[in-house]
């Protein structure tokens, strides 16, 4: 909601920013001296994670002093490239025991990132968590909420954000190009190659668990069920346990540019249409459907997501013989429709001519220096709102695409209150909206 995030700002505008000595008062070597420099803790080293490690950890602004994953093997490596940094198993060991991090980056699967982020911001460290930023939508909120209380800088790792694609959506809108807003629709590839495990029930042959990999802090707070080798790495974004599936995966890409150009806010009501459900993963397709009231200026719109080898259909100003290609968004006015690719592409004018007979709108919003170094240099800077994909924003954002999992789990239309995080027409909808930790986890709370 407008309201709250703007709330969430003045909350963070209100605190001081800490205290760093300029590198032009310290005589040196030339390299970044500490106090220009962020102690960053990696939990989560593979794959993305290894990702987010190999960008972050080689900026001069940064030095890594903590790594920790559950998989001893994928530890190794990163252990290797970073011998100065303390190595850990369990991220809760990482936390009690070492003081000497200003940061945590989060790059786990789905299931973890919150009790992980909020256990963190509340020591005071800031975060940097990968997309979707939450499993459920009260987690969500939680994050957004300790973000603000502990004015530490955050972001999550829908890197589009910072590019310039992102921008010229907005722009084009703001500039009338297309008239006014009249649908969204958001596509992806996903599941597909990417994973297999949506769409089926779990598995009942047994594996034993591979010796490098603690099986039992993998699972965390999900519910303890036997390894299978569907599940890790990265099958498990199919699992309703452990993930979002693919529209955890990549709608925070792909719809980036709609929710942020629009300010879409929270929906009223979200429906889906899927294939054959089940209770572990989620469907093999689905398109689900938000429908966002009114704001300001902006008329009520519906956005449609659609997965699993799921298309768009009768667009406005789409030429059916067009390839959508396999990630990407389109908003649809009643003069034109913009269109464009995954992790929020330059949008171009449908239909052609219209791009070829329309001046670009001014570059009028400002530019980020990189999605990446933007959370560390505002971290240093004790700068929250520097972070351009904050949970201020972010958060918000996770909690409106969440939505859209009620109504895939209940398959049928679900109303939705987001002032107290109700569905006035199927109250069961708690139940995925406050999800229950296993026992000897929880998610931590803020004081009073």
């Amino acid at each position: 909601m407008k309201t709250r995030r703007h709330l969430l700002q003045s909350i963070i505008a209100s605190g001081s920013a800490p205290l760093f000595l300029p590198r032009h008062l310290i005589a040196g070597s030339g390299q970044t001296p500490p106090s220009e420099q962020l102690a960053t803790a990696h939990i989560g080293v593979s794959g993305q994670g290894g990702g987010n490690l190999g960008e972050i950890g080689k900026f001069p602004e940064v030095r890594v002093v903590a790594l920790c994953d559950v998989d001893e093997g994928r530890l190794a490596g990163p252990a290797k490239e970073y011998p100065q940094a303390r190595t850990h198993r369990d991220w809760r060991r990482l936390l009690d025991s070492q003081k000497d991090f200003d940061a945590v980056v989060v790059s786990t699967p789905d299931h973890h990132h919150a009790p992980i982020a909020v256990s963190a911001m509340l020591l005071g460290k800031h975060a940097y968590v990968e997309k979707p930023l939450a499993h459920t939508i009260e987690e969500a909120r939680l994050m957004t909420l300790t973000a603000a209380r502990m004015k530490v800088v955050t972001q999550m790792g829908n890197n589009g954000h910072a590019g310039d694609g992102l921008r010229r959506w907005k722009e084009y809108i703001d500039a009338g190009t297309i008239g006014t807003p009249k649908e969204i629709h958001v596509w992806s590839d996903r599941p597909g190659n990417w994973w297999q495990s949506q769409g089926k029930p779990r598995p009942t042959d047994t594996h034993e668990v591979p010796a490098s990999l603690d099986w039992d802090l993998w699972l965390g707070p999900a519910p303890a069920r036997p390894y299978h080798p569907s599940y890790h790495p990265m099958q498990w974004r199919g699992i309703k346990d452990f993930g979002c599936g693919a529209l955890g995966d990549m709608a925070v890409h792909n719809a980036d540019p709609a929710y942020f150009a629009l300010d879409l806010g929270a929906p009223d009501w979200v429906d889906a249409e899927t294939s054959e459900p089940n209770s572990d993963s989620f469907p093999a397709w689905s398109i689900v459907t938000w429908h966002f009231p009114a704001k300001g200026q902006r008329p009520a719109i519906t956005m449609k997501w659609y997965d699993g080898g799921k298309r768009p259909q009768n667009v406005p100003f789409v030429d059916p013989t067009i390839n959508l290609g396999d990630n990407g968004l389109l908003i649809a006015g009643d003069k034109a429709t913009l269109f464009g690719g995954s992790h929020a592409s330059p949008p171009r004018l449908l239909p052609s001519e219209a791009q070829a007979s329309t001046p670009p709108p001014p570059k009028s919003l400002p530019r980020s220096q990189g999605h990446r170094i933007e959370w560390v240099r505002a971290a240093i800077a004790g700068k929250p709102m520097d972070s351009l994909s904050g949970f201020w924003y972010s958060a918000p954002f996770t909690e409106s695409l969440l939505t859209g999992m009620l109504a895939v789990e209940f398959q049928k239309r679900v109303e939705w209150n987001d002032l107290d995080m109700t569905s006035p027409n199927t109250p069961e909808a708690q139940r995925i909206v406050r999800k229950a930790y296993r026992e000897g986890w929880k998610l931590p709370t803020l004081p009073a």
